[in-house]
Order: C-alpha cells, then structure tokens, then sequence
C-alpha cells in the first residue's frame, strides 16, 4: 500500500483501511462543528435553530462528500480543526486558536493562505493593546512571548526530525513544488480561467489575420501537470501570483485590524484570504475552494447578503468538483447531493430564495444545462474526440464567473454594508 510505484493497487485490506480512515477523521469535524454551533447566536425550535442548520450544511456539504467519501481525502478533518480554531477565536482563547491552526498549517500548508487573517488579528488583540481614545498601539511582550513559543513549538515538534536529519530542504521543495505550472491539469474556476482563455482567443485571433505565433506554446489544455507559457500574454511568475493574492486579501485584514475583537470581521477575513489565494493563486486545486464555503455558512446565519452569496459561491464550487467524479457510476450522486444541498440552504438560510436577484437566479439556473452537456452533451454531439477539453473548460468559465462575482460582492458588503459582528472578551 505504501509503495509509491505500485499504481492502482486496491485491496479489500487498504479500501476497508481508507474509508474508515476517512469516516474517523470526520470526528474532528463533527467536534469543529459542534464547537463553532455553539457560537452562533439564534432563536428556534431544535430543528430550526441556528446550530442546527449550521450544522446541516457543514456536515451535509456536497464538497465534502465528494471530495473526502467519493475522491478520498481528508478535508473535513482539516476543516474541522480551522472550525475548532475560529471557536475558540470568538471565546477570546487566543492561545488555543493559535495551537489549533498551527497544528492545521502543518498538516496542510495550503492554509498557509488564512495565515494573514490569523497573524493581524492576534496581533490586535493579543501582542499589542491600544489605549482607549488612542491610536499608537502599545506591545504586550509577555503575550507575544507566549504567542511565539506556542506557534514555534508545533514547528519544533513537526519538523524537527527533518531538520535534525537534513532533509528540510527536500520537504520544502516539496511543499511548494513551482514546476508543476500555473495551473492544474483541470483548471481550477479562479482568475487564470480567463487569462488562459484570453490567451487561446488571442492566439485564435492572430491566426486569423496571418500574424506568426511561436509553436509549442500555450498547450495548457493539454491535461498534463507542466510548466507551460502562454502565446501572446505575459506568462505568469510564482511571484506575480503571490503578490496579487496579498493584494485581494489586504482590504479584508485592514478591515480586520480596524474592527479589535469583532470575529465576524475576522471570518469575513478568513473567507476573504481563501477567496483571493483562490482567484489569484499559484497551482490551485479546485478542492481549495471549500476553505471559503465552510467559514462562509457561519456567516450565511447571520446575513441575508451572506446567506444568497453562500448559495451561490457553494453551489459553484460543488459543480466545479464534478469533474473530479467523471465516471458514469458516480454521476446520480454527485448532482443528488448538491441539489440536496442546495435545496436545504435555499431554505434554511435567511430569506435566500426570495431575495435572490435575477442575475443571481439565472446563473443558479445556468448551472443545470452546463451539467448536463459536461456529463452527456459533449459526447452525443459527437465532439469528445476533436474537442475533449471543452467541457471542462465550460466548466471551469462558468464557475470561475460565479466565484469572481461572489468575491467582489462579498467586499462590497464587507467594506460598505456589513455591521459590527460579535465582541468577545478575552480570557
């Protein structure tokens, strides 16, 4: 099981051993849901309170089922512990939050992306204090003290026998392997869909008026995991990427720091920092996008902005995960249980289905047909042979729109609409 050339090797003995694995691992997220549950304020019978439907659309995501019980991972763990962390965030126990996250970035460091969010509040409430009519803010050494030797003694403990070995190196070039190219073979629905996009028109366009383009380039449909360059565009750095992501997340923990222990702006930030290391990212997995739905259902409780902006950004990235599941046999259940999802939210959450506006309605209702021609229109036009890219090109455009449009908005009520969220007192 452990040997890494030995392909498609499948047991009863490693399956039995996979799945239950999984199913275990789902525990975390139980607790992480029950804690964060708790949290949320909320009126109502036990079927219709707050905790409960948070916990409906956590457990019930689509993504999740998908993605850890069908394609085999382990995202509800690790979202069950940035769940446990935020929990323990609106209590005030800012040590424990932080030995959970520290934990969670080195299990997964694709959380490396919340980081910001966690560093400038922590450092508002904890490390520094400003005094009330104040504005210069004033070091607390003896909590940042603590702060550090937390955070840096899970490193310790994590990567310390590959330190004391001499092999850090080799994990570092493989947590963050660049020459896999700037996107994934399925392309991710972020922002690069429609620089790849502009691209192939452009190359399009330069054929058709006899301008030269240089060949071997932009066969980023090729479906391979590669570096690749793009035609007439600019190709994209790792740094480029980098530096527009800390662009989309700035106005969040600015926001973040304005507002001292206000958890709402906090996940907002959270959401916020997993959008824009989406949208702008290097070598983005699809999956990822499931780091801002799961924070975003908290919110949806709260705000019927939040509430139609979660129905549409979670019913994005439930279709964007199709692909993953391309077999035949998995097809009923994986649109079965977005639509079941989607139904619960649409009316569990505030006013969702009635507010909706009518782009957003018809973008929702978009959704089916672009399922439908990826799972069986493609292939009875008879284009799979000459064209097989498009419907997961299809796919990844439809959905990136979605998730730029649910970002943008998302700012807007954060910047402009939202209200102060939920004081905690320290402990």
């Amino acid at each position: 099981m452990l040997d890494v050339k030995n392909l498609d090797y499948a047991s009863n003995a490693t399956v039995l051993f996979q799945r239950l694995s999984v199913i275990c691992g789902d525990g975390v997220l139980f607790v992480g849901v029950k804690m964060c549950a708790d949290t949320v304020p909320g009126q109502g019978t036990h079927l219709t309170s707050a905790r409960v439907r948070l916990a409906v659309l956590t457990l019930g995501s689509a993504g999740l089922l998908i993605v850890d019980h069908i394609h085999f991972q382990y995202n509800g763990l690790l979202l069950g512990l940035l769940l446990m962390s935020y929990a323990c965030m609106t209590q005030g126990r800012y040590l424990k939050s932080a030995l959970l996250f520290t934990v969670l970035l080195n299990m997964k460091h694709i959380f490396l992306y919340l980081a910001p969010a966690y560093f400038v509040f922590l450092l508002r409430n904890y490390c520094v204090r400003v005094p009330a009519g104040g504005w210069l803010p004033r070091p607390r050494p003896a909590h940042t003290l603590l702060l550090g030797l937390v955070v840096l003694g899970v490193f310790a403990v994590s990567l310390g026998p590959f330190a004391a070995l001499g092999q850090l190196p080799q994990v570092l070039s493989r947590l963050f392997p660049f020459k896999r190219g700037l996107c994934h073979a399925y392309w991710a629905p972020n922002f690069w869909v429609l620089y790849n996009l502009a691209d192939k028109l452009a190359v399009a366009a330069a054929g058709w008026l006899g301008l030269p383009v240089s060949p071997g380039v932009a066969a980023m449909t090729g479906g391979l995991v590669q570096e690749t360059s793009h035609a007439l565009l600019p190709t994209v750095p790792p740094t480029a990427t980098f530096l527009l992501s800390g662009a989309a997340m700035l106005p969040a923990l600015v926001a973040c720091w304005r507002r001292p222990a206000d958890t709402a702006a906090f996940l907002r930030a959270l959401v916020q920092c997993a959008l824009g290391s989406f949208l702008f990212g290097w070598h983005v997995h699809e999956k990822a996008l499931l780091l801002a739905v799961v924070p975003l259902a908290v919110l949806a409780l709260r705000s019927q902005t939040e509430a139609r902006l979660y129905l549409l950004l979670s019913a994005a990235a439930h279709v964007s995960l199709f692909p993953l599941l391309h077999g035949p046999a998995e097809t009923l259940g994986k649109v079965l249980a977005a639509l079941l999802h989607a139904g619960y939210a649409a009316h569990a959450l505030p006013a969702t289905g009635a507010a909706l506006s009518r782009p957003q309605a018809a973008y929702l209702a978009g959704l089916a047909p672009l399922v439908l021609y990826h799972t069986v229109g493609h292939r009875l036009l008879g284009l799979h042979g000459r064209w097989p890219f498009v419907p997961l090109l299809l796919t990844s455009l439809y959905c990136a729109l979605g998730v730029l449009y649910c970002w943008l908005a998302l700012y807007r009520h954060m910047l402009f609409r939202a209200d102060v969220g939920q004081k905690v007192k320290q402990r």
